[in-house]
């Protein structure tokens, strides 16, 4: 029975385009000059010295720390430093009313079936557990922070990786096999599977990229695709 469900959020409760399209561009166009007025700021601070320590430069080496970013950024590396970093930068973009984050009516329709049956929801993204709390706050359907019990990024582990769903599982404290992994993505998928969890393949028409190994998984087409048992217990 389905007691807990994790998601990611690109390609999965929204689309890819967004990211993509909208906020990378955002953080890569206003990093240099936001990184120049905030670099006082100790949150900040900490994620410079992060980035200089990586690339072995000094930390008041703003040029070659902002340069390594853009690279990432460019790169779509998933950085810790430069995920919270972005974070930051996003929630001026969505307090200035810039965009509003995108989500799927499937995907916020099935949120709030599933937050209504009393099932816990979380969120498993690359993107810091900043940057995703403000997506769900600002978004075209309004603050839906609500639904969700909790929040994981990569100071959990990388999503590829068994060990990070392991992680998580403790950290709610419900056994992987009773846990709900939802993903666009094949690796993060099996890593879900090797660590017990429940998945399903997310493979949205406008979104998805090929998936050649999709048989091996159980596939939905959105969020009203997708099974679960506590369903028949309503």
């Amino acid at each position: 029975m389905t007691k807990a469900i994790v998601t990611d959020i690109e390609g999965t409760t929204s689309s890819i385009s967004f990211v993509k399209d909208v906020l990378f561009p955002y953080a890569a166009e206003n990093l240099p000059s936001w990184i120049t007025d905030n670099c006082s700021d100790p949150a900040v601070q900490r994620q410079i010295e992060s980035v200089a320590k990586v690339i072995g430069r000094p930390a008041s080496d703003i040029t070659a720390v902002t340069k390594q970013l853009l690279e990432w950024i460019d790169q779509d590396v998933k950085a810790t430093p430069l995920k919270t970093l972005q974070g930051m930068i996003w929630k001026s973009g969505y307090e200035n009313d810039d965009y509003r984050a995108h989500i799927y009516e499937d995907a916020v329709q099935k949120l709030q079936d599933w937050h209504a049956a009393g099932v816990p929801l979380y969120v498993y993204s690359s993107g810091s557990v900043q940057a995703q709390e403000l997506f769900f706050q600002y978004s075209h359907y309004g603050d839906i922070r609500k639904l969700f019990s909790g929040h994981f990024d990569t100071t959990t582990g990388a999503k590829s990786d068994a060990d990070s769903y392991r992680k998580i599982a403790t950290a709610i404290g419900i056994s992987p096999a009773d846990i709900l992994f939802l993903s666009d993505v094949e690796s993060e998928i099996n890593a879900a599977m090797e660590a017990g969890f429940d998945a399903v393949l997310v493979t949205r028409e406008e979104d998805a990229p090929s998936h050649p190994d999709a048989s091996n998984f159980d596939v939905a087409r959105n969020f009203f695709d997708v099974p679960v048992s506590f369903a028949q217990t309503q």
